[in-house]
């Protein structure tokens, strides 16, 4: 079973020895005595690409894994109402940095703490979420990486009309009650337009009305799929477990997606994200204040294909899309 597809509660995700995470600990600038507890908040499914980003970007930094630092998870399988709480577990566990995937958990983690130092990464509108001030001086105890998802919309649109010639209807199924949603339906639809693409909006409230939207929806109804961001109701993990059945491709905003088997990507790079991340929590164990960290954005964009899943669904790519692409997976 794919991870996308597991439901439930949120749990804690130890990378390490679990007795060592309750350490007392102060960071001190430039004296790092005693392993540094950074908590991972996401409504992922475990340890993202951002989170495996970071950790590398540590190693590279110089810190070493169960030496200077343990790696603690909290992820939420999609639940987005549940982040806060597992924002405030983290808290409680002491931990002394907290590292938020996403704009829910860096909301979620803001929400739970106005002392623990949060560095977000893979956020599309820090200012207009209220996460910073500005990307100068993001005030308060928060900084980070902010991404060009949104931006991003109208290319991802017209790189699918470029990969399925004919492509005429798409569907986007979101979540009703998500602002970033809301966001990317607005975008679409006005790329849609001059694309000359009918934008099929599917407003969705439950996990189960989406998967019902999914399932319902058959061959030659629509001609492709745009999931939401992730992770909202799981709609972008039904999305794959649906739509290739059905031969109806998707273009997701990340290269997670095909990786697990979906068609193709163009999106931000979320390990990129995550490595630059690293450098931001050096600054602050270093003892900089997050207030004064600038916040950074990440522009590396990858563009990838699975081979494999497109001739499962009877797809031809011409040669110069497959030129474009940054990487294809056979």
């Amino acid at each position: 079973m794919r991870k996308v597809r597991r439901q439930g509660l949120f749990i804690l995700v130890v990378a390490l020895v679990v007795s060592s995470i309750y350490l007392p600990f102060q960071v001190y600038a430039g004296n790092l005595n005693r392993p540094v507890r950074i908590g991972v908040l996401t409504d992922s499914w475990g340890l993202t690409p951002a989170a495996v980003g970071l950790r590398d970007g540590l190693e590279a930094l110089g810190y070493r894994e169960d030496r200077d630092y343990f790696l603690g998870v909290r992820f939420t399988q999609g639940n987005r109402p549940a982040l806060l709480a597992a924002a405030r577990a983290l808290v409680e566990l002491g931990v002394d940095v907290i590292f938020a995937a996403g704009d829910p958990s860096a909301k979620a983690a803001q929400m739970a703490t106005t002392q623990v130092p949060i560095v977000f990464s893979s956020s599309d509108d820090p200012i207009g979420q209220g996460l910073i001030q500005s990307f100068a001086h993001p005030g308060r105890n928060i900084t980070g990486i902010a991404d060009l998802t949104l931006e991003l919309g109208p290319k991802r649109l017209e790189l699918f009309q470029e990969m399925i010639p004919g492509l005429r209807r798409v569907l986007f199924p979101y979540d009703a009650a998500d602002a970033h949603a809301l966001k990317e339906v607005a975008i679409y639809r006005r790329a849609a337009h001059q694309l000359g693409i009918e934008l099929i909006e599917k407003a969705v409230h439950t996990s189960e009305e989406a998967q019902d939207v999914l399932t319902r929806i058959q061959s030659g109804e629509v001609d492709g799929v745009l999931p939401p961001t992730c992770c909202a109701l799981n709609i972008p993990g039904l999305v794959l477990d649906i739509m290739p059945s059905k031969r109806i491709p998707a273009l997701y905003d990340a290269a997670f997606w095909p990786e697990q088997g979906a068609f193709a990507s163009y999106g931000q790079d979320l390990y990129e994200s995550g490595r630059q991340s690293a450098r931001l929590v050096d600054k602050i164990l270093k003892g900089q204040k997050p207030a004064g960290i600038p916040v950074e954005v990440n522009s590396k964009i990858e563009f990838v294909i699975n081979l494999k899943a497109a001739k499962a669904m009877g797809l031809t790519l011409a040669p110069e899309v497959l030129f474009q692409a940054d990487r294809i997976i056979r």
